[in-house]
């Protein structure tokens, strides 16, 4: 579903960073280790789409994503992966269910306001479909996030360092909605953190040193 072949990323003259090759099956739930300058967000940014590495190829579903054009490498992006990120990025004059409808528009996808109403649901908001960014709480801001990510039915789930900055009870609540999302949609899920809570949770660990 997801390989890493040969894939390295320098950005400068003087130095280099290397990546282990990395093959994914379906649905698979990985852990991404990593210390702060390993080259985890450089990786991250490397399997989203984000940034194109020096070295090497990274295949999504059967297709070499550097080797689209920039518009339809945004299009698959919008398809294939979703991103949680540690923060919400909400835009704060639409709803929550306008917000999703973004999603699937920058996807190029039509409005599905039956997919919307079934990721609400299935994420327990239900109720702030027509609330506003600023009158949810965190964790209803962090389910809104997980519901972008996911609104798209994307093969690819990721989530960067999505419980550094929860204390216990909800860093276990975001944990088990990502599990619990990955499983529903059948989506590959991949955790990218240091937070040890979460090690436990994952049989398979991409570590980098």
């Amino acid at each position: 579903m997801i390989t890493l072949k040969s894939v390295a990323h320098s950005y400068n003259a003087d130095k280099m960073i290397p990546f282990k090759d990395w093959e994914i099956s379906t649905a698979e739930q990985w852990l991404l280790l990593g210390s702060s300058g390993s080259g985890k967000t450089t990786l991250l940014h490397i399997l989203t789409g984000i940034l194109k590495p020096s070295n090497g190829e990274v295949i999504i579903d059967n297709t070499s994503i550097y080797n689209l054009g920039s518009k339809a490498l945004d299009q698959f992006r919008g398809r294939n992966i979703g991103i949680v990120f540690q923060r919400p990025h909400l835009i704060k004059s639409l709803t929550i269910a306008e917000n999703l409808a973004m999603a699937q528009s920058f996807a190029n996808l039509q409005e599905d306001h039956k997919r919307i109403s079934e990721v609400l649901e299935s994420l327990d908001i239900a109720d702030r479909t027509n609330a506003y960014p600023n009158e949810l709480s965190q964790g209803q801001l962090q389910r809104v996030s997980i519901a972008r990510a996911v609104i798209n039915k994307p093969s690819l789930l990721i989530a960067d360092e999505p419980t550094s900055s929860l204390d216990d009870p909800n860093a276990l609540a975001v944990l088990n909605l990502l599990l619990g999302q990955s499983n529903l949609n059948k989506a590959t899920l991949i955790v990218a953190t240091h937070d040890n809570r979460v090690k436990e949770a994952f049989i398979h660990r991409y570590e980098l040193l």
